[in-house]
């Protein structure tokens, strides 16, 4: 396949740029910034400038492409502006490259959505549910923007699929996403408190392979949870990372939401981001992410490692980042 990968220089992209050359694919690399190419050195692949809302350099992007993986997006959960800095860029950067991929030609497209557009409930939720969720910024804009998705690629007569990955760890990440830096905090005893969290890890090297099967089995029209089926909480953690590291007391749910009122109070008067939000406490706290990941294997041939193997190689994973950043 010739392939174009937007978001190439992020945790998924850039493992997905890797998987795809190891197969033997072409692959163009879309990035924003196509002076860093740190994150493809020695990587066979085309770096190219793709911006989702530069209509003109997503048209000659995608000359000759016959895969677009649309895997580009705003990840962050707040801003001063959810809807200027999250939600809008989503939301219309998905409906701008699904236009320029239907005036290209491009014969499939892969499009990256999340389980956060399906939600959770602590049942095995699959394909068929949609999330309601309207207060946290960045679960509103997946939502809205897959939704785009569909519309757009129904109105083009787009071939598209849509998978939907959970919390993805693991290598390749040149900076550190949400996800992996509550893993690098767990690691360094940095959580004074137990949040009572409960995440569904997924190993970010079987989201590519898994983005890739839909590519190549994928019915037209379907959405695919690439995810594992069961959530891991901050005991499972410690128990993979087999250290003394006495897990910290739990945190009662008025204390987390103390403390999430405050962070976005001093967020907004000093602009760093908040690192707990209300709606983040509302979302996760006691509330397990289970999935049916049925379709995925049988449909696709998704065979994702289990969460503790994950987290094992996310952990030394960041553990070698650690110890190249203290050489430096």
């Amino acid at each position: 396949m010739r392939c174009l990968v937007t978001g190439a220089n992020g945790h998924l992209g850039n493992n997905l740029v890797r998987a795809l050359l190891e197969q033997g694919h072409t692959v163009r690399a879309g990035v924003r910034n196509t002076n860093n190419r740190a994150p493809f050195a020695g990587l066979d692949c085309e770096l190219v400038y793709a911006e989702l809302q530069d209509q003109a350099s997503l048209l000659k992007a995608l000359e000759g492409v016959e895969v677009l993986f649309q895997v580009a997006a705003v990840f962050k959960h707040w801003a001063r502006n959810p809807a200027l800095e999250i939600i809008e860029p989503n939301v219309q950067g998905t409906r701008c490259v699904l236009e320029a991929a239907a005036q290209a030609g491009v014969k499939r497209v892969v499009y990256v959505s999340s389980v956060a557009a399906v939600g959770h409930d602590g049942t095995a939720l699959d394909e068929e549910c949609w999330n309601n969720e309207a207060q946290n910024a960045y679960y509103l804009s997946k939502i809205l923007s897959e939704q785009t998705a569909w519309k757009t690629a129904e109105a083009l007569g787009l071939w598209m699929v849509s998978v939907l990955p959970s919390a993805m760890v693991g290598p390749n990440a040149e900076r550190l996403t949400d996800t992996m830096g509550f893993l690098q905090s767990v690691q360094q005893r940095k959580l004074p408190l137990d949040p009572g969290f409960h995440f569904n890890f997924v190993d970010v090297r079987d989201v590519a392979d898994g983005l890739i099967l839909a590519a190549e089995k994928g019915r037209p029209g379907q959405r695919y949870i690439l995810a594992n089926e069961h959530s891991s909480s901050l005991a499972d953690l410690l128990d993979v990372l087999a250290s003394d590291y006495r897990r910290p007391p739990s945190a009662p749910r008025w204390l987390l939401m103390a403390v999430a009122w405050f962070q976005e109070r001093r967020a907004q008067w000093t602009g760093m981001p908040a690192q707990l939000l209300l709606s983040q406490v509302r979302l996760f706290r006691g509330v397990r992410q289970e999935y049916s990941i049925l379709k995925a294997k049988t449909e696709l041939g998704f065979n994702p490692r289990p969460p503790e193997a994950a987290l094992r190689s996310a952990f030394a994973y960041l553990q070698r980042r650690t110890v190249r950043s203290s050489h430096l």
